[in-house]
């Protein structure tokens, strides 16, 4: 089967990740008798560059013609330490979710039995930990109106949320419940926000329709809590952007290194597989990033944009033997040899 990717590689560590990712893809094809056809396109800090927009009519339109995305990360210092900057790296990643419809963020957490002592909780709490959360993309105070008032003293950002917006997302959090253990936490902050009572309001009529599913509803700072002293709580948590935006990262602590955590983008068009970690200019050019998060992102884009269920395995697989052998970068090292980004990528390819 011939599967057309599109390559976004991005700023930062996202070129030397990606690489490694497409090495793994390109493993997987020769074994499984698939030919995977990438096309680059330009996003974030090197896309302004490039042609002063953040996420070019060509980049879009190459997403377009793919039937998945491989995307990296975007950020930039020399925007991040210019507020008065109009144009921002991370303005093409919102241009990218809105214009190809992606209103849902999948990041599965799970925990690597070798790995439970990276984490920086007690490993009582994390071993055997599982869940997902599904985070709402596109609207919410990132997508609503904002400005300043009052000669720029004054700043106000709009929170604002539709009743096909919140169907959408939870309809979807739903069906992957039935998927997995069947319990799904609707995180809100309804005692307070208008935004979040519609959220609970659309959430309570739904359940109804998934009487299999034990639904229960936590406000964002309870959420936040058990995180971290009781995540094993969680099977599929659902919540609004911007509390997903900051839910998410604090979930990623339960691993241990951000570095082995995938997402993927879904919605209308075609979807996004990305590593959570950012682009971590600090090691940048170095080869010493964690590749194994933009590496499972190809697994959840064999499965998810492609069925290729089985594909996936095997990246998990090759995944889980190169940390059980030590094959690691130097975030999970523990003073141990560490591996390149690229020593890492090829043993995994090799592996598979």
């Amino acid at each position: 089967m011939k599967l057309k990717i599109a390559k976004l590689p991005g700023d930062g560590i996202g070129p030397e990740v990606v690489e490694q990712a497409v090495k793994v893809v390109d493993a997987v094809c020769r074994k499984f008798g698939h030919e995977a056809e990438f096309a680059f396109g330009f996003v974030g800090a090197c896309a302004i560059d490039h042609c002063g927009n953040p996420f070019p009519e060509e980049t879009f339109k190459t997403c377009m013609e793919s039937q998945a995305v491989l995307f990296g990360a975007v950020g930039d210092p020399k925007y991040d330490n210019d507020p008065t900057a109009k144009v921002r790296p991370e303005q093409g990643l919102l241009a990218m979710r809105k214009q190809l419809g992606l209103y849902a963020n999948l990041r599965p957490v799970e925990t690597f039995s070798s790995l439970v002592h990276k984490s920086p909780l007690k490993k009582e709490l994390v071993d055997g930990a599982d869940f997902l959360c599904v985070r709402e993309l596109t609207g919410g105070m990132y997508f609503g109106e904002k400005g300043r008032l009052d000669n720029g003293d004054t700043a106000y950002d709009t929170n604002i949320y539709h009743r096909y917006e919140v169907e959408r997302i939870l309809k979807l959090s739903f069906e992957y419940a039935r998927l997995r253990r069947k319990h799904l936490t609707v995180v809100d902050k309804a005692n307070v926000l208008e935004s979040s009572r519609l959220w609970r309001q659309v959430a309570q009529e739904m359940a109804l329709q998934y009487p299999d599913v034990e639904t229960d509803y936590m406000y964002v700072d309870n959420a936040a809590m058990k995180l971290i002293t009781g995540p094993k709580f969680f099977d599929v948590l659902v919540t609004e952007n911007t509390f997903g935006d900051i839910l998410t990262d604090e979930a990623s602590c339960v691993s241990g290194s951000m570095g082995l955590l995938a997402s993927a983008s879904v919605g209308e068009h075609t979807s996004v597989f990305e590593p959570i970690h950012g682009s971590y200019p600090q090691a940048a050019g170095k080869n010493i990033a964690n590749p194994v998060a933009t590496i499972l992102s190809a697994a959840m884009m064999f499965e998810y944009a492609f069925g290729m269920m089985e594909e996936g395995r095997a990246i998990r697989a090759a995944v889980q033997a190169s940390i059980d052998a030590g094959i690691v970068t130097e975030d999970l090292a523990d003073g141990g040899k560490a591996y390149s980004t690229s020593e890492v990528g090829d043993w995994i390819a090799a592996q598979i």
